[in-house]
């Protein structure tokens, strides 16, 4: 029997969840597809300085779950960028928390904003 799925606690959807080269055709063999927990982790520990074990904590994951998904966006991103791949974050083992600051440290952005985002799933723009 599988393990049950351990959700990944993410404080906020990306603004927008296509990125790539203004250029680049838009087939299927010219994208890359990044999880929204892949997302968080780039967030959370390269944009506002986490470590992995603060950001793990963050996520309600263990430290070493939070290196694997890091390791994989971080391939991600460098395949959009070395090889113009579009990069379309959509997906993922998470969960939106609730936004009330409960188990949420200082890396949540969605505590005191509005609720903009839909639970588990980004809207095209």
């Amino acid at each position: 029997m599988p393990r049950p799925i351990k959700w990944r606690k993410v404080c906020c959807l990306p603004e927008r969840s296509k990125f790539g080269p203004l250029d680049a055709p838009a087939n299927e063999q010219n994208h890359v597809n990044m999880t929204v927990d892949e997302y968080e982790t780039i967030r959370l520990i390269d944009l506002e300085g986490f470590t992995q074990e603060e950001c793990a904590r963050q996520m309600n994951v263990a430290r070493t779950t939070v290196q694997g998904i890091y390791i994989e966006a971080r391939k991600k991103l460098a395949e959009s960028l070395i090889n113009g791949k579009v990069l379309l974050i959509k997906g993922g083992e998470y969960r939106l928390c609730d936004g009330l600051g409960n188990g949420c440290g200082r890396g949540c952005h969605r505590h005191g904003r509005g609720r903009r985002f839909f639970d588990n799933e980004l809207q095209d723009d």
